[in-house]
């Protein structure tokens, strides 16, 4: 059974950094795509950054590029999102997810695992 555990939100103050982990169990996922999603209170669910699992292609939302960083270990089988120079308007609840074909979309849809997610909040 997949399993995505996310970890390491929190409260930050503006322009502070959070390292959010994502553990991924149950399954080989060597061929997968990885991404970080975001979702604010009453606000669709939005991509955040991916990563190619096999080779380490990443991609980043406009909104976030130059501030985070994903990466991925592979022996520890998990994921990374190091954000830094965070804003008010990074507060949400991120998740990790799972995509099997190996490409990186930003559509939530396409992905087929889910971790529970972590809450970030960022005061001004």
């Amino acid at each position: 059974q997949v399993q995505l555990v996310e970890s390491g939100g929190g409260l930050v103050q503006a322009g502070g950094s959070l390292r959010l982990s994502c553990a991924a169990s149950g399954r080989t996922f060597r061929n997968y795509v990885m991404g970080w999603f975001r979702q604010a209170p009453g606000k669709e669910r939005e991509f955040v950054s991916g990563i190619r699992w096999s080779v380490g292609n990443t991609y980043y939302s406009d909104s976030v590029k130059d501030r985070f960083t994903i990466s991925r270990d592979n022996a520890k089988n998990t994921v990374y999102l190091q954000m830094n120079s965070l804003k008010p308007e990074d507060t949400a609840v991120y998740y990790c997810a799972a995509e099997r074909t190996g490409f990186i979309n930003p559509d939530y849809h396409e992905y087929d695992y889910w971790g529970q997610g972590t809450q970030v909040t960022v005061s001004s």
